[in-house]
């Protein structure tokens, strides 16, 4: 690396924030300051509508109160829609003599919820807690006007981080600029979708039919958390994202372990040694060729990894965790190579309903995060063939009686399909405007080359040609895509300040 280019790189990841406040930030603070109530009263009503992509009918209700909420601030909308899709809620504010067109990306659905395992309040019936739910935060009533309110505080309801919260604060963060008589330096569009967690099915053909009406010169994506440090995070990248369902058959029914334990083939104990045959005790994948096609990091990357805050032994502490996986390495380079993950195991019953059975059937539900170089496709056939090799007849269906009694090892495999790795190179100029914007706001962040969970960029990217940028303000410890999902007050409200300098980015 050339001297000239190392001193760029330094100045990309290493910037300080500006010594003083940029007005647009400095409004952004003042304003919410005065309103924060009024912010938290809006929040809420957004978060009270279910918001499950196959809920067509709450989806829909979703989809209007945040164009009713864009067009409040003055902002042009209207629906992009394809058939059996969740509704884009695309908007637009024009600027005279704006240069550069902005496109904020958020997702305004959110993971699947069974009510049973929150916690003293349900998924849409958000709550404020005094602290968070680990340190025994108690349920508290929001304030009146005018009374304080502790930026440690949590308010917990499905989507108060993933992703609803950067949609309230763009909105306060408008607000904040139009109080002040400030205007974005940017032409600014919105793409604000209801399928991601859904796998965004729908997204590429709404995007080909809306080319012209979305085309930007770059896409910030607010989707995700800030650092594990609590430092603002920017990144350049996303993994791709692939699962599938996976069934193992024993007998026909269930079978008294007594009378038919030692002779009837138990599929909970196929299943878990199947699954055990996917990784080493280090958690590195044994399934053949799986690493094969990963693309190396560049340069700049890799320093931007030796960089980034290290902070694992405070992380295991956190979650008591007497060890972690990776031989060593610490989570910000683990994030760079793929990962293979059981997210769910069932098989009859445990517990007080637990019953003595060689039980009938087993089902694991994995999935499979890709890095740049990866096809989601090529590596669910790698598995399948991984599985064949440990002596599983595979099917697609549920095998009929005379499958069953043709294969002694049966596994049906049912891929859930999916997306691929992309990364933007952070040495663009837009990267390093991007990054100082950010800074003015928050100070130095933690730049990074990929976010460790799965944000469906590559669809964007194959369609429009563009830069993607990813800027969270999610707290790290929001238990994303679980029960008890939450967001720290202070995470919202830097999310304003940040916001506000992006849409005024200069």
């Amino acid at each position: 690396m050339g001297a000239l280019r190392l001193l760029w790189l330094l100045a990309l990841l290493g910037a300080t924030a500006q010594a003083q406040t940029p007005p647009a930030v400095a409004a952004a603070r003042q304003w919410r300051q005065a309103n924060e109530r009024a912010i938290l009263v809006e929040f809420l009503d957004l978060l009270r509508i279910p918001n499950v992509a196959s809920d067509h009918a709450n989806i829909g209700r979703n989809a209007a109160l945040i164009r009713t909420m864009l067009e409040k601030r003055g902002v042009s909308t209207r629906l992009l829609e394809a058939p059996g899709a969740p509704p884009v809620v695309y908007g637009e504010i024009r600027v005279p003599g704006a240069a550069r067109t902005v496109l904020i990306y958020a997702h305004y659905d959110g993971q699947p919820v069974d009510a049973r395992d929150w916690t003293g309040s349900g998924p849409f019936e958000p709550v404020l807690r005094n602290a968070p739910l680990e340190r025994d935060g108690a349920i508290i009533p929001l304030p009146p006007p005018g009374a304080p309110i502790d930026p440690e505080w949590r308010l917990y309801g499905r989507s108060t981080s993933d992703d609803k919260a950067p949609i309230v604060a763009v909105t306060a963060a408008l607000d904040a600029l139009r109080a002040r008589g400030l205007r974005p330096a940017s032409n600014i569009k919105f793409f604000f979708e209801g399928e991601e967690e859904a796998g965004s099915r729908h997204v590429e053909r709404i995007l080909r039919d809306n080319a012209a009406l979305v085309a930007s010169d770059v896409w910030l994506i607010c989707d995700g958390p800030v650092h594990q440090t609590r430092r603002q995070q920017v990144y350049f990248g996303a993994r791709g994202v692939t699962g599938l369902g996976l069934t193992v058959y024993g007998p026909r029914r269930e079978l008294h372990s007594g009378h038919y334990g030692n002779w009837a083939p138990n599929p909970a104990m196929m299943l878990a040694r199947l699954l055990a045959s996917m990784k080493d005790d280090g958690g590195r994948v044994l399934v053949e060729g799986f690493y094969d096609n990963v693309e190396p990091l560049g340069e700049i990357e890799r320093r931007a990894l030796a960089e980034a805050p290290h902070n694992d032994a405070d992380l295991r502490r956190e979650l008591w965790m007497g060890a972690s996986e990776g031989g060593g390495r610490n989570l910000a380079e683990l994030i760079t190579v793929p990962a293979l993950n059981v997210r769910g195991l069932a098989s009859v019953h445990t517990g007080n309903q637990s019953r003595n059975v060689v039980p009938a059937s087993a089902t694991a539900s994995i999935d499979i995060r890709l890095v740049k170089g990866q096809d989601h496709r090529a590596e669910v056939e790698r598995l399948i063939n991984h599985i064949r090799r440990q002596g599983f007849h595979v099917v697609e269906a549920e095998p009929d009686a005379a499958t069953r009694l043709r294969y002694p090892k049966i596994a049906r495999v049912n891929s859930e399909g999916g997306y691929n790795a992309f990364r933007t190179p952070m040495d663009l100029p837009v990267s390093r405007q991007v990054i100082r914007a950010v800074e003015s706001a928050r100070g130095p962040v933690v730049a990074l080359p990929t976010l460790g969970g799965s944000v469906p960029l590559v669809i964007f990217h194959d369609v429009l040609r563009v830069p993607m940028i990813g800027v969270p303000i999610a707290n790290h410890d929001n238990s994303q895509h679980s029960a008890n999902e939450n967001i720290r007050l202070q995470n919202l409200w830097d999310g304003i300040e940040t916001m506000a300098a992006l849409l005024t980015m200069p």
